[in-house]
């Protein structure tokens, strides 16, 4: 691993910025050793929270894969690389207890590859959410994700997990947990909001340390074979058309807050070069989810290997990138007049 991955969250240092996001391929802690060996900075691992509601769900999951066309395609490594991934998941099934014990090993882990396992808690009840962080903070875990920004809130059975569009609430919840330990606490939001960059600085004003933008969107796909919706109901979706919207809302933070607010970008990132679209954003790290579970876990090194490419062919560090097309970014009016060139564009008779 070379030094150019480098990059800092917070007050926390990565040996690179890719890090294995959430999901229930992760469930699993051997597979989170199988993360962990790919040489990510860090793993986010599967989260969980007190709702048996949420965890039931977990028996309800199911998981489908799109082509352009909106035909559903054979889940794998072999699916379009223009593909929309499709979910309804859950939570897990083991106690919390259990989980933080797991946390705790698989951190330990992590140390000796020069990395973090980075424990989820998805607000249901906010009270037992202050709890459980303090219990994660008094384990000695070093980083924590506290998320707020589910896209299945209107879906799932009512208080099983979180959905906040409403910034003031959202400082109150990152406010109450980040003021109740003394890890960091990386604040996971919703991209289903026209307010992405107002719930970013609420979340830091409310003490969060680094902001996880912007979770998968709600979305419905008919099947126009059975006139029914794709497995049942609105789902999660996401896929390589959603890096555009992520960048959007990284730059657009960055406008907002600065510099030097970290912001890990998810959300439609498939390669190291995505990662590094994303940093050019202004992420300072980019957290891999839906592909890795799609197409497996050297999904991972493969984004490692590409990014210590790419830099190296540009004589640049990781963090030379972040927030350079952020910032060049400009506004359509301050752009120069082309005339008629929009003409260019009209089809021909």
């Amino acid at each position: 691993m070379t030094a150019r991955l480098e990059t800092t969250i917070g007050s926390l240092r990565l040996k690179n910025p890719v890090i294995a996001g959430p999901a229930e391929h992760l469930a699993d802690p051997d597979n989170v050793r199988r993360a962990l060996r790919t040489g990510v900075g860090a793993v986010v691992l599967k989260s969980t929270n007190e709702s048996e509601a949420a965890r039931e769900q977990l028996e309800r999951a199911e998981y489908a894969v799109f082509d352009a066309q909106w035909r559903m395609a054979e889940w794998g490594p072999d699916a379009p690389f223009a593909a929309t991934i499709a979910t309804r998941s859950g939570m897990m099934r083991i106690p919390f207890e259990q989980w933080l014990e797991q946390a705790v090993a698989l951190d330990r882990e992590a140390k000796a590859h020069d990395a973090y396992a980075v424990p989820s808690i998805i607000v249901a009840d906010l009270d037992r959410a202050v709890e459980m962080a303090r219990l994660v903070d008094q384990a000695g875990l070093r980083a924590l994700e506290l998320n707020i920004g589910t896209p299945y809130a209107t879906e799932a059975r009512k208080g099983a997990v979180t959905t906040e569009f409403d910034p003031s609430r959202a400082h109150a919840m990152v406010a109450a947990v980040a003021g109740a330990v003394s890890l960091p606490v990386w604040v996971k939001l919703t991209g289903q909001s026209e307010r992405v960059p107002d719930l970013v600085a609420a979340s830091f004003e409310g003490g969060g340390s680094a902001v996880v933008m912007a979770g998968r969107l709600l979305g419905l796909i008919p099947d126009v074979e059975t006139m029914q919706p794709a497995l049942g109901t609105s789902l999660g979706i996401g896929g390589f058309w959603n890096l555009p919207l992520t960048c959007h809302w990284l730059a657009l933070s960055r406008a907002r807050l600065g510099p030097d607010k970290p912001l890990i970008g998810i959300n439609g990132a498939q390669s190291g070069l995505d990662v590094a679209r994303m940093m050019l954003a202004g992420a300072h790290a980019v957290e891999m989810a839906s592909a890795v579970m799609l197409r497996g876990f050297n999904v991972l090194s493969d984004a490692v290997k590409a990014l210590d490419r790419y830099l190296a062919g540009k004589a640049l560090t990781a963090k030379d990138l972040i927030g350079r097309a952020a910032d060049a970014r400009r506004t359509f009016a301050s752009l120069p007049a082309l005339g008629e060139n929009w003409k260019r564009y009209v089809p021909k008779h």
